[in-house]
């Protein structure tokens, strides 16, 4: 039996926002605008779909993102944006969430917001 969180529960939005890459995680930059994290920002959601000026987030549900650093816990954590597009285990302010699956050969995590 193989275990799969793929597009449960997933809720997306689309919001103004160039010149982001799909996948990584986003933060909002004004009204109904995203745009890139920097290391240690909160982040509102994962970037599906990128054209042009206009950008689908995934803001909902559970999804996999890339992590840097130390593995994150499972389970209800803190996470932070760690600059590079992917998420941290956060030292201060940041997003939890739950984190129900962890690779840590492939550097991701999967977490439901």
């Amino acid at each position: 039996m193989s275990v799969s969180f793929a597009g449960v529960g997933q809720v997306c939005a689309t919001f103004l926002g160039g010149g982001l890459t799909e996948g990584h995680v986003v933060k909002l930059t004004g009204s109904g605008t995203v745009g890139s994290c920097e290391a240690d920002d909160a982040f509102c959601g994962a970037a599906v779909c990128c054209k042009d000026d206009a950008c689908t987030v995934q803001v909902g549900g559970f999804l996999s993102v890339g992590y840097s650093g130390t593995a994150p816990d499972l389970g209800w954590v803190t996470l932070a944006a760690d600059g590079l597009g992917g998420v941290k285990t956060a030292a201060g302010g940041g997003v939890r969430c739950l984190a129900a699956e962890v690779d840590a050969a492939a550097k991701t995590v999967t977490i439901m917001l």
